[in-house]
């Protein structure tokens, strides 16, 4: 058997074939689904733990500034 670039590829797309189908199996498999289900469930932990949604500053109190809040953080430099 002559090994060239051609047969590289070919074994490199066998291992990735492999490799993707582990990952599947392995994400879907039966053992992963309660960890998956708490992953997925993360983003809402602050609201069941404190029972309300908490309401983020926006705008100056946060630090933004913007046109339309009047606000503008740069400093001017003075004109020679």
């Amino acid at each position: 058997m002559e090994f060239d670039i051609n047969t590289l590829r070919g074994l490199a797309t066998v291992f990735c074939m492999i490799a993707f189908f582990a990952v599947v199996m392995w994400a879907y498999s039966d053992r992963k689904r309660a960890d998956f289900d708490e992953a997925a469930n993360l983003p809402f932990a602050d609201d069941q733990i404190s029972g309300t949604a908490t309401a983020r500053p926006s705008g100056p109190e946060r630090g933004l500034s913007s046109p339309e809040l009047g606000t503008n953080n740069k400093k001017e430099s003075p004109h020679v």
